[in-house]
């Protein structure tokens, strides 16, 4: 039960695309991950993901628009929505993710990107 500061958190690690751990809410983990270019088009079938920009601008895509996050923001991402979230030219974007224990990072699509396990920092 001691404060959690994220900014130290962040700079804790540079590896983009790399999730990692810093609590654990009931069956919810909070996730820090720095991104820059894009992802992958991936859904999850049974978890809602919540994504908190921290730092720079983040483009989510749907299939059918792209919404713009900026920085202070949040997107809540349904289960069941194909998304792919993406920065802005060579912008290195900060994240804070809430999602399920269970949640697979690319769903059931394997990558080069995909991660099993998230470092607890």
């Amino acid at each position: 039960m001691n404060p959690i500061n994220i900014q130290e958190k962040f700079s804790r690690f540079s590896k983009q695309w790399h999730p990692h751990q810093i609590a654990v809410v009931d069956d919810m983990q909070v996730i820090l991950a720095k991104i820059q270019g894009e992802f992958v088009w991936h859904k999850h079938d049974d978890e809602d993901e919540l994504f908190y920009v921290q730092k720079g601008t983040l483009e989510m895509h749907f299939r059918d628009k792209v919404e713009v996050v900026q920085e202070g923001e949040i997107i809540v991402v349904p289960k069941g929505v194909e998304h792919c979230p993406k920065s802005q030219g060579k912008e290195e974007v900060h994240l804070l993710l809430f999602e399920k224990l269970n949640t697979k990072h690319t769903g059931t699509v394997v990558h080069e990107k995909t991660q099993t396990e998230y470092p607890k920092i």
